[in-house]
């Protein structure tokens, strides 16, 4: 008797408490503004199985279930004190434009200086017809801080037509301030959907892929751009003859997460601006399979190599490569070939290569055939082949690379008549003056005749090593230059 009492009155106290828990899971059911198809949901996700109706009401459903799925539930509300309901309503698609004021957080700017150039931003937009004939129903707007956020709900030219409006009025604007008090943009212009919702303050806001993505496009840009993705750019340019012009695809750029998006760089008079940043820029990997057998044969007039130590601690060096080239081939000379390597792990896009003729044209990088952590080797097309015995054309190749081992190695890959090399470091540096001639094949290294010349300026020390004028360098002929 004794035990049945007390069995009674255990199962008593079983039955209370998970009353308790049930009453506390409504309460933040309720504060959490959870319904009982969330309920419904979490208990179908945990494959619970319950003797009330699902037409019951939520403390019918909770009271059925097992004390252990009751203390699951309990456990999932009270893990996340800031839980929030789910996202119920739908996404809108929109047209974005996403601008910042360039350096408006710049810590040598007083505040003043940097809320004066945010406020001006504010203003010259309002001044925009666009902004203006806006539909104030089918638009939104977001401040960031710096910049902002307008999305469009009509027509993907607007956030363009803004773009080009806005910058024309600060190209006026700029022509008559000092260079501290110009303002740069960047502009982002992109189509995508975002979901509305409420902030800590219960206001009305928005967030998703839409206005992400437009922001990422936006960071891509340098001062005075304006970007666009394919989405806007291929529209738009279908819609008028008159987007042809500004419109101009600058190939595919890497974005966060490893994600890679086509950008089309707007620009035109007073507005835009044509000089596209390397950084991020994605290399489109053709290999050549046989780089020798491509190029025609020729042969150097002259090469110049300079290195000039940037940076002491780190050993950063810019590196430049003057080569003056003559074909030799009857076929025309289409292309070259370069082969770099480096001390430091350094990805392509890192390097800040450039390419320019003797008319100081950048060369468009066609292939990247190698980009392995130590070594880079690609082909750059030429804007004028170089044809049979035309007269020597002059390419300056530059880069950056550390040196921490402080020895370059170069390696001819044709005949040369003309070699000179020229080292430039700090003068705090203390440095070796070595040069050496390898013969690779057989591993024997001697020094190079005839010996460096040394200057000893005001701020820095210069190695000046040249070949003798009777002497022809041949193919895989190679120096080391120790410092």
């Amino acid at each position: 008797m004794l035990k049945s009492k007390n069995k009674k009155s255990k199962n008593s106290k079983q039955s209370q408490s998970k009353l308790a828990k049930v009453a506390e899971i409504l309460g933040l059911i309720e504060e959490q503004k959870k319904s009982k198809d969330w309920l419904l949901d979490e208990l179908k996700r945990n494959h619970v199985k319950f003797k009330a109706s699902t037409t019951a009401n939520s403390y019918e459903i909770l009271k059925s279930c097992p004390v252990k799925e009751i203390d699951k539930i309990l456990t999932s509300l009270n893990y996340d004190d800031h839980a929030v309901s789910e996202i119920k309503t739908l996404t809108r698609t929109l047209h974005w434009f996403f601008t910042d004021v360039v350096g408006a957080s710049n810590p040598t700017l007083s505040v003043k200086s940097q809320a004066r150039k945010v406020n001006a931003l504010t203003a010259f937009i309002q001044k925009t017809q666009t902004f203006k004939e806006r539909d104030e129903n089918n638009s939104v707007i977001q401040p960031t801080g710096d910049g902002m956020a307008i999305g469009f709900g009509d027509s993907p030219e607007k956030p363009l037509r803004l773009a080009i409006e806005l910058h024309k009025i600060l190209y006026k604007y700029n022509k008559t301030r000092s260079e501290k008090d110009k303002i740069y943009l960047r502009i982002g212009i992109d189509t995508g959907p975002v979901y509305f919702i409420k902030d800590v303050l219960g206001n009305d806001s928005f967030w998703g892929p839409g206005i992400i993505m437009t922001r990422r496009i936006m960071d891509l840009c340098g001062p005075n751009q304006i970007f666009t993705s394919p989405r806007i750019g291929d529209d738009i340019k279908k819609l008028s003859p008159e987007y042809n012009p500004i419109m101009h695809k600058i190939g595919n750029y890497s974005i966060k997460h490893g994600q890679q998006i086509l950008i089309y760089n707007v620009y035109g008079k007073n507005f835009g601006n044509k000089i596209t940043p390397k950084k991020d820029k994605i290399q489109q990997i053709k290999p050549i399979t046989d780089p020798i057998k491509s190029q025609p044969k020729f042969e150097f007039n002259r090469i110049e190599l300079r290195l000039d130590i940037t940076n002491p601690k780190t050993m950063m060096t810019h590196h430049t490569y003057l080569w003056e080239i003559k074909n030799l081939s009857e076929s025309s000379l289409e292309n070259l070939f370069y082969d770099i390597s480096g001390d430091v792990p350094r990805d392509f896009r890192d390097l800040n290569v450039s390419i320019k003729d003797e008319k100081n044209k950048e060369l468009e990088i066609i292939s990247l055939d190698s980009n392995k952590e130590h070594e880079k080797k690609f082909h750059v097309k030429l804007e004028k082949p170089i044809k049979k015995n035309q007269k020597g054309r002059v390419f300056k190749f530059q880069y950056d690379w550390e040196e921490p081992y402080r020895v370059f190695e170069y390696v001819f890959s044709s005949k040369c008549k003309k070699f000179k090399f020229v080292l430039s470091v700090p003068k705090e540096l203390d440095i070796k003056n070595r040069i050496l001639e390898v013969e690779r094949e057989l591993g024997l290294k001697k020094r190079a005749e005839p010996p460096a010349k040394i200057q000893y300026l005001s701020d820095k020390t210069k190695i000046i090593w040249e070949t003798e004028k009777t002497r022809t360098l041949n193919k895989h002929e190679a120096f080391e230059f120790h410092w």
